[in-house]
C-alpha cells in the first residue's frame, strides 16, 4: 500500500533556506556562480546587506553589516540590488514543492 499525505505517519520539518536571496540571484545569473556575492543596498553611509553567498561569508560578510564594512572585508564583493518581488516568486516555488508533500505548512517569512 503506498503512503500518501493522509496515511503518512506525522512528522514536523524545519525548512531554513539560508542565503535564499543570495542563492536566488546566483541561479537567476549563473556568471555569479562561485564568486563572494552580497545582496543588499547602497554603498553609501548607510547601505546594509541583506544576504550573502557562502563565498562571501568566508570573508566575514554577513547580513546585517554595512556594505562598508563588507566592501572592506572583501573588496572583490559583488553586491546586487534586492529584487523583494523575485525572492516572493521564488519562495512560492519552494512552498509549491513543500506543499506536495504535507497538508499542513505553516511559512514564518519569505
Amino acid at each position: 500500500m503506498a503512503t500518501t499525505k493522509s496515511t503518512a505517519p506525522r512528522s514536523i520539518l524545519h525548512v531554513d533556506l539560508d542565503a535564499f536571496f543570495a542563492s536566488v540571484e546566483v541561479r537567476d545569473n549563473p556568471k555569479l556562480a562561485g564568486k563572494p556575492v552580497a545582496v543588499g543596498y547602497s554603498e553609501g553611509q548607510r547601505g546594509v546587506i541583506c544576504a550573502a553567498s557562502y563565498e562571501a561569508r568566508a570573508f566575514g560578510v554577513r547580513a546585517a553589516i554595512s556594505t562598508r564594512l563588507a566592501r572592506a572585508r572583501c573588496p572583490q564583493l559583488i553586491i546586487v540590488e534586492p529584487r523583494h518581488a523575485r525572492y516572493s516568486e521564488a519562495s512560492d516555488e519552494v512552498m509549491e514543492l513543500l506543499d506536495a508533500w504535507s497538508p499542513v505548512i505553516e511559512q514564518v517569512s519569505v
